[in-house]
């Protein structure tokens, strides 16, 4: 299953073991067996009544006199406390109990029962009650009316200390919200009474509204009211010393005219009608501590072969409407939409028909979502009967009194990954997986594991090149507010292939009007969000366009000898050294494969504008950030996708079991190494197109796989294609490595007619050749050739300095000489390579001997 549930509460477990105990020892020795009976017929009255902002979770059950009792189980202590008994046959609807457990609000109404009579005041349908519960004292009637009311206690941050006053909502079916406030005052010790009960000031804060729901982790509550027809959805925050401001309104377009009215998260509600609740309308907010802010709504549905629900990303100013088409339904079908928050993610579920886990971080492509449907035992993980979801991705199963906590399964998104056939699906369960968070290492390895194994699995997208970036995204994702609009999270730009199963419509949707002009905390970042949405044409996501022009700038100036000053590209490699220094240190362990292990300045000098631009970037856009978190961010996400590389070359190369016997060039190739060189050609295709660095000893061992595992013909030409890239060190040691036979004569000179000239010359010097010896004369002659001006010479040339008597050669030999004279002269302290006259000479006559055949 796509989900884990973890029962954080459950009324059998936590809470009849205590009740079983406590009626065990209010029965007195020899009063009979029944106790057994009765208990079990309180069980079936045991039932959830609200959860508080602190996990406190209050029951309710009746006792074998048919009075009403009250219960908490605290979720600290995991113990429960018996709060107070209501001696009347009366049904409670809605329960609240404040910070301090010291005053009880409570909604009853008349007892289903026949026969009974009317336990409630005359012409009154529900019963408001605050009762003085520390100790049971005085109980004040706050309505009497034919209407159901709902109570919640607001909960203040500060808890350390008791307040003087507390504030309870009065949430009325008549379509207004009051905020009642009851100040309290301890009298005889440690009683707690309620101070001018006769009349307690309240509050209209909100009426005329058709929906509301309440958070009761960040204290605020959602309403929706309609104006001109139009249904406006606002916000009220309330704050730790009881104030409370409107945060925003905004527009959304659906119709609520006839839907009726009803509430979302203010407690357990047991009297919606179940049959009726699968065709009812299915609406809520949900948050997270990244100032996202989605509203998820699912009309009224009048059949069942077509389901449409939508999903309002305020945040980010536009909506996605999608519809599906539903087999096998049955004729009668009570369980409707539910919609879930899984921090990062809002699922959709129908159970039995179809799963669908909705990116709220980066929505713009759908193939960031997964969408399951069928059979599949992953869209059948949650009880069928109706959930509420509450903040933290807690879910409440009412009907059962169960209270899970709901994470996605790393495991069983991998195992997704690894049987799943759609490329949609395998990127959006590989985007799921890394944003789990928990287990990270295990996690990638897992992951890496089945990439060096199936690396040509996917043909949507380049599956290397998505996990590196997605993997790195995540690895400083956590580190500071604004990272997701300035790194990419994933490769892939545009996706235009349809998911199966599925349509989907996106419109533009008005962004909030914000209220309030000061912001803090999850406001501040909801702000920052809708200002980006507002001002950020194009988009602030890096990509490394400056990085690859300016590498090529000084490659190009180390081909023709000329480079800026030596300060910067000090600076530029000093930051290569920084990346490789926080790898090691992130890796204590020694890695199999011979990385990071030589200089090869060209990934050096690319891993060094990458942080120096990386770095400029956050500068630019991340204000108020120190600038020292900025450059450890910088070096930790570079240092990541090496890291990543590394591993990914590492799984490879420890499944196909290699030695280090493959870094000589003298060995020959097997099937494992032409593996490890397959993946490693990919990794190469994958980081070239973002111009990504790669690990210093990368291209060196390429080669050498290269070497060992092409024919010639096939290894020049990606030489020449720029799939292997020969560095100093790969060419020094298969000068070193490979004996002179025709065979590697022929590779030795074609590798080094490919070098550039200053590393060739270098090169040339290593190889013991009439070949070399011929490449070096040519340079040397070349050199000393570029600025020569023919000057009157004497014809007569003395015969006797030179060995053989061959004209044309004693001529240019002597022309030569005199030119090394005059530069001699003239530089007399510019270094000497050790080639001169004398050798072009011997070197011109090897080889006019080996082309003559003698």
């Amino acid at each position: 299953m796509a989900l884990r549930l973890v029962a954080d509460f459950e009324l059998g477990k936590d809470v009849l073991p205590w009740l079983r105990a406590q009626r065990a020892a209010s029965e007195a020795p020899g009063a009979g067996g029944g106790g057994a009976d009765v208990l079990e017929n309180d069980y079936e009255s045991l039932r959830v009544l609200n959860m508080e902002r602190n996990g406190n979770i209050i029951y309710t059950y009746k006792d074998d006199k048919g009075n009403v009792v009250f219960g908490l189980y605290d979720c600290q202590t995991r113990q429960n406390e018996l709060l107070y008994v209501f001696e009347k046959d009366l049904e409670v609807f809605s329960c609240s109990v404040n910070s301090e457990r010291t005053l009880l609000a409570a909604s009853l109404i008349q007892s289903t029962k026949e026969g009974k009579r009317n336990e409630l005041q005359p012409g009154s349908k529900c019963l408001t009650l605050l009762v003085e519960i520390h100790p049971v004292n005085n109980v004040k009637v706050l309505k009497a009316v034919d209407s159901y009311i709902w109570v919640q206690f607001l909960y203040p941050h500060v808890e350390s200390h008791p307040l003087p006053e507390n504030h309870l909502l009065l949430i009325s079916e008549e379509k207004y919200i009051e905020k009642f406030r009851v100040r309290v005052a301890q009298e005889d010790g440690n009683r707690v009474v309620i101070k001018n009960s006769g009349h307690l000031p309240r509050d209209r804060i909100a009426e005329d509204f058709i929906w509301a729901q309440w958070d009761m982790s960040e204290q605020r509550l959602y309403f929706i009211d309609l104006k001109k027809s139009k249904s406006i959805l606002k916000c009220i925050q309330f704050y730790a010393d009881e104030s409370y401001n409107l945060m925003f309104e905004v527009p959304l377009d659906i119709s609520l005219s006839n839907s009726g009215f009803k509430l979302v998260n203010f407690g357990c509600d047991y009297h919606q009608d179940r049959e009726k609740l699968s065709k009812h309308l299915s609406l809520c907010v949900f948050t997270n501590h990244t100032g996202s802010l989605c509203v998820c709504y699912s009309p009224k549905c009048a059949a069942w072969e077509q389901i449409t629900y939508s999903v309002f990303y305020i945040h980010k100013g536009h909506s996605k409407t999608f519809t599906t088409s539903l087999k096998n339904v049955g004729s009668h079908m009570t369980k409707g939409i539910t919609f879930l928050n899984l921090d990062y993610y809002v699922a959709v579920y129908l159970p039995g028909h179809f799963f669908h886990l909705l990116n709220v971080q980066h929505p713009d492509l759908i193939c960031h979502n997964l969408f399951l449907t069928g059979n599949n035992e992953m869209i059948d993980m949650l009880p069928h009967s109706p959930l509420q979801s509450l903040s933290g991705s807690l879910v409440l199963d009412c009907c059962s009194g169960k209270l899970y906590r709901v994470m996605l399964s790393q495991s069983s998104l991998l195992q997704l990954l690894q049987n799943t056939r759609l490329d949609c699906e395998k990127m959006a369960t590989l985007h799921c997986a890394l944003s789990c968070g928990q287990g990270a290492q295990f996690l990638e390895g897992q992951i890496i594991q089945w990439i060096s194994e199936n690396v040509s699995a996917c043909h949507s997208f380049d599956l290397i090149q998505e996990f590196i970036i997605a993997s790195s995204y995540w690895s400083v994702y956590s580190e500071t507010s604004n990272v997701d609009k300035l790194l990419p999270h994933s490769s892939v730009l545009t996706w235009n292939t349809e998911i199966p199963g599925i349509t989907l419509i996106t419109e533009d949707t008005p962004l909030p009007l914000m209220k309030v002009h000061s912001f803090k905390g999850y406001w501040e970042k909801l702000n920052s969000n809708l200002e980006y949405v507002k001002y950020a044409k194009p988009h602030f996501h890096y990509n490394n366009s400056v990085v690859r022009r300016e590498w090529h700038n000084l490659i190009s100036e180390e081909k023709t000898g000329k480079r800026r000053s030596t300060a910067y590209v000090r600076n530029i490699l000093d930051n290569a050294i920084k990346v490789i220094s926080n790898l090691e240190a992130r890796n204590l362990e020694p890695r199999l494969t011979p990385l990071l292990q030589e200089e090869d300045s060209h990934q050096r000098l690319l891993m060094g504008l990458m942080v120096s631009e990386l770095k400029d970037h956050f500068l630019r856009h991340l204000q108020g950030v120190e600038k020292k978190k900025i450059e450890q961010m910088v070096l930790d996400y570079i240092s990541k996708l090496l890291d990543l590389i590394c591993h990914i070359l590492e799984a490879s190369w420890r499944k196909h079991n290699l030695h280090s016997s493959v870094l000589h060039f003298n060995s020959r190739g097997s099937a494992a190494e032409f593996a490890v060189f397959h993946i490693m050609t990919r990794i190469l295709e994958a980081t070239n197109s973002l111009f990504l660095p790669l690990p210093p000893g990368f291209h060196t061992l390429h080669t050498i796989l290269g070497v060992h595992c092409l024919p010639l013909h096939n290894l020049l030409h990606c030489i020449d294609s720029g799939v292997l890239l020969l560095t100093e060190t790969a060419v020094t040691r298969l000068m070193k490595d490979l004996d002179n036979t025709e065979k590697n004569e022929k590779l030795k000179f074609s590798i080094i007619m490919r070098l550039p000239p200053l590393i060739g010359q270098k090169i040339c010097r290593l190889w013991d050749h009439p070949m070399s010896s011929n490449i070096i004369s040519r340079n040397h002659v070349m050199r000393l050739l570029q600025n020569y001006k023919k000057q009157p010479r004497n014809s007569m040339i003395d015969k006797s300095s030179f060995s053989i008597e061959f004209l044309p050669l004693n001529y240019f030999i002597e022309i030569l000489t005199d030119i090394e004279s005059t530069n001699q002269a003239l530089y007399p302290f510019e270094q000497q390579d050790n080639v001169d006259a004398k050798f072009v000479e011997e070197a011109a006559l090897k080889h006019t001997t080996m082309l003559l055949g003698l």
